[in-house]
């Protein structure tokens, strides 16, 4: 995606402010002499001509951050997994880091007003998990597991409705007059191909985002919207090989995993996955009926009604719970003359803890971005107290439980202690301190996604700060909509954005090392990172300090 050209930033720039673009601003002082006399605040942060926030950003430096880096991603935090020592070793780290800064607890509830807490359960499959369909029995691990969370603790009998691929675009909707609220469905992996494998749901043959591993997290959520209560996932391709995909995954089954509790559960419905064998069994037909009716889709690239019978099953897939506390934490600079606004600057503070003796530090995922809010709450404080504070108020939120669901960002959200009517933006940083794949040996850059979702304004406000304080190359493939990665989706923003506040994610891509023990602060490249930072810091302090709110003007997917 192109970028915006400048004179179309500084027209709309002008349009959201005319009294300032056309010299008529009018800023009513007391009267003040000396110094203070030149301390005239414009509605651009900037006094007397001079950029204040060109000198608090230098405050947002390399080596601030990797001392933050440090000590969030040594060995002595284990990894940060939500719930766990480590992870509450971060959150107290996170709420020194803001206190001593000069940043104020806004939390009402609790001891700490700097801290949120609220329950999750860390939930492990039981053993003795069955599944039964007719007379026939089939074992957990060999012929059907799960994931997420489980509605069928104890003997269930589930009917499930066969939706085919699970798909719903323009032209093509496997929902098409199917009520599965409060149902279980029965869903094809995949997508319909032609020759050679091409996706024939896309222009050019390329899988979309229902057709690859992130597209089941499309279909679970789509599902979800359509008020199913579970899904039941079946390939039919030959070359699925259902056994080895199970015995690879069992390691990683057998760990604990997370929900969150009461009615905070996450919108992603519990996700079972069954074998050929059981997928026949169910629908009650043979392979050949069903590759003859793949093929009918495949043809006419139209969902076809299916005459399958299907047959009940008996399942039960018991997970034992326990309750864990976690935690937020949220710093608060309260504004000036627009204070009741507020611009809310994220990043998630856990990571995926210890496994089999190796712990996983996340010094990108996402280290790095909690050290950068941290440091850029040090600057916006120190501006503060130096008589620059904004007319905005910021609130710095570092969330739990990002890695198990989004369930902190959520939880805020739910739960926010500044209305989200008056939340005007979520600028989230998570992963800025490496370099991907795409972007080795190329000038500096980072991904921005789903700036221009919710309001056109932001993306033109971000790429004018861009433009002024040191520009890098700001990419924004992700924001397609049939991107297979799903990253808008992905990470904390989201539960802003599911809520009407405009955000922009702030991201360097994934690597070699994501999710990988070795995901180190030894390989961040902090002069990267130092850039990527004050762009954050640049668009954040313009968002705080002009005169009128971006407007919600967009609705793009």
């Amino acid at each position: 995606m192109k970028h915006t050209p400048l004179l179309l930033a500084f027209l709309a720039l002008a349009s959201a402010a005319p009294a300032q673009a056309q010299g008529k601003l009018k800023v009513k002082t007391k009267p003040a002499t000396g110094a203070a006399a030149t301390k005239i605040k414009t509605p651009t942060g900037k006094t007397a001509g001079k950029d204040w926030s060109v000198k608090y950003a230098d405050m947002v430096t390399a080596e601030r951050m990797r001392t933050h880096l440090a000590v969030l991603a040594s060995d002595e935090y284990e990894g940060r997994e939500t719930g766990q020592k480590g992870q509450h070793m971060a959150a107290d780290y996170v709420a020194k880091q803001f206190k001593t800064a000069g940043l104020t607890g806004p939390v009402t509830t609790g001891t700490d007003p700097y801290q949120q807490h609220f329950d999750v359960e860390q939930v492990t499959w039981a053993e003795g998990n069955t599944l039964k369909v007719g007379s026939t029995s089939y074992d957990w691990l060999t012929d059907f597991y799960g994931t997420g969370d489980s509605p069928f603790g104890q003997e269930t009998s589930v009917k499930p409705v066969f939706v085919g691929y699970g798909i719903e675009q323009d032209g093509y909707s496997d929902y098409a007059k199917v009520d599965v609220k409060g149902k279980d469905v029965l869903i094809l992996l995949g997508e319909p191909t032609g020759d050679g494998g091409k996706a024939l749901l896309s222009a050019d043959g390329a899988p979309t985002k229902w057709g690859t591993d992130t597209g089941r997290g499309a279909k679970a959520t789509l599902a979800g919207q359509k008020g199913a209560r579970s899904v039941f996932y079946v390939s039919f391709n030959p070359t699925s090989n259902f056994a080895k995909q199970s015995a690879r995954l069992a390691p990683f089954l057998a760990r604990p995993s997370m929900v969150m509790v009461g009615n905070d559960r996450p919108s992603r419905v519990p996700a079972f996955f069954v074998s050929p064998a059981v997928g026949l069994a169910v629908l009650g037909t043979t392979d050949a009926a069903i590759q003859a009716y793949l093929g009918k889709i495949n043809s006419t690239k139209q969902p076809v009604a299916s005459t399958f019978t299907v047959v009940p099953m008996q399942i039960k897939a018991e997970r034992k719970r326990e309750k864990l506390d976690t935690q937020n934490v949220l710093g608060f600079i309260e504004g000036t003359d627009k204070k009741a606004d507020v611009i809310v600057i994220s990043a998630h503070h856990d990571h995926l803890g210890k496994h089999d003796g190796q712990v996983f530090n996340g010094a990108d995922d996402d280290g790095s971005g909690t050290s950068a809010i941290i440091t850029m709450a040090e600057a916006f404080a120190k501006a503060k107290k130096e008589g620059q504070g904004p007319r905005r108020s910021l609130l710095f939120l570092s969330v739990t439980g990002e890695e198990k669901g989004l369930f902190g960002s959520e939880y805020y959200s739910k739960h926010p202690t500044f209305p989200l009517a008056q939340t005007e933006a979520d600028l989230n940083v998570d992963m800025i301190g490496r370099t991907d794949a795409e972007h080795e040996g190329k000038p500096d850059y980072v991904y921005v996604i789903g700036s221009d979702k919710l309001s056109s304004e932001l993306r033109v406000v971000l790429e004018a700060a861009n433009k002024q304080y040191g520009p890098i190359d700001m990419d924004y493939r992700f924001d397609d909509p049939n991107d297979p990665n799903r990253f808008y989706y992905r990470s904390d923003h989201y539960n802003f954005a599911v809520n009407k506040v405009p955000v922009a994610f702030f991201f360097n891509g994934v690597h070699a090392e994501y999710h990988k023990e070795n995901d180190e602060i030894s390989k961040i490249e902090f002069g990267k990172m130092e850039k990527r930072a004050r762009l954050v810091f640049h668009t954040a302090w313009e968002l705080a300090n002009r005169e009128g709110r971006i407007a919600v003007d967009s609705n793009k997917p």
